[in-house]
């Protein structure tokens, strides 16, 4: 494999693009939006200055790194001669059924199909393409080019020598791959989200404070970050959405997601990136200040 194709340049692609790329593979980024990819070009570069500066890399990695990606507009276009995609698109499921129709009508019969998805069902995307046992779960962590550890999860028809290709190719990213089977959250979102949502009902039933929910935490749990600070740097939206395709797939009420949760999404308070969740991100040097922490 040398040529993977990323499709979203939000948070997650273009940290898998600069992860694929510093290890020397041709990358090809992909967004429908031209905005989208200068921002995801400029988040990687800010990303390999920090190395740069922390002397982690040099100016050639940097420039080597840089150059190992390609932008395109056009799915068709970046995957024609992609090895591996991997799409890193919203997590809407009708989304990605509809990328993953059109990357089984575009893809070489060869090419491996992935899903950053951190929740969707793996078995359900392979199922709209002709190529259900190429179609494999790669989750990474954020921030990836950080993040040691992949979720690989096979869906119900993907092969053992898709998975061990996938496996492999993992740890040439300096990556730690853990094999699981495909049911809703995986490993990773099923215990975590849980340990978020009760965070959030501790709060909405006024046991204790934000910071103090927090402190608790950090403090007695030797969490690096308490739960409510981790949700904000997830996405009060990320989590809802995970939470609700737990509860949709387990139909058991511990997965409800809280009621405060649902009403923070809905008036728009989603976390760092609407600048307010549990915090006030409202000043940009606040935000800037919570992000390098994972850098």
């Amino acid at each position: 494999m040398k040529n993977i194709a990323v499709i979203g340049a939000g948070t997650m692609g273009n940290g898998i693009a600069h992860t694929f790329a510093q290890s020397g593979f041709n990358v090809q980024l992909i967004d429908i939006s031209e905005e989208a990819l200068n921002r995801g070009l400029a988040t990687i570069t800010k990303n390999l200055d920090r190395m740069l500066a922390k002397e982690k890399i040099s100016e050639a990695d940097k420039n080597a790194t840089l150059g190992n990606i390609t932008t395109f507009t056009s799915v068709e276009d970046g995957v024609k001669k992609s090895d591996l995609v991997v799409e890193a698109a919203t997590e809407n499921v009708d989304l990605k059924l509809k990328i993953f129709k059109q990357l089984d009508e575009v893809c070489s019969e060869d090419t491996i199909l992935a899903t950053n998805t951190s929740s969707i069902s793996i078995t359900q995307i392979a199922a709209v393409t002709s190529r259900p046992a190429q179609v494999i779960g790669m989750h990474f962590m954020n921030p990836v080019p950080i993040m040691k550890l992949v979720e690989i999860i096979r869906g119900y028809n993907t092969t053992d020598e898709v998975t061990n290709t996938i496996m492999e190719l993992s740890k040439t990213l300096g990556k730690v791959p853990v094999e699981v089977n495909d049911y809703p959250g995986f490993v990773a979102n099923r215990i975590l989200m849980p340990m978020l949502n009760e965070s959030i009902e501790t709060l909405y039933n006024g046991v204790a404070g934000v910071k103090e929910i927090d402190t608790v935490m950090k403090l007695g749990m030797a969490h690096p970050m308490g739960p409510l600070q981790l949700a904000d740097f997830i996405g009060l939206d990320v989590c809802l959405s995970i939470l609700e395709v737990m509860y949709e797939g387990f139909k058991n009420p511990k997965y409800a997601p809280c009621p405060l949760l649902v009403n923070m999404v809905r008036a728009g308070k989603l976390g760092v990136k609407s600048g307010e969740g549990f915090y006030d991100y409202s000043e940009s040097r606040k935000a800037e200040n919570v992000s390098k922490q994972f850098v």
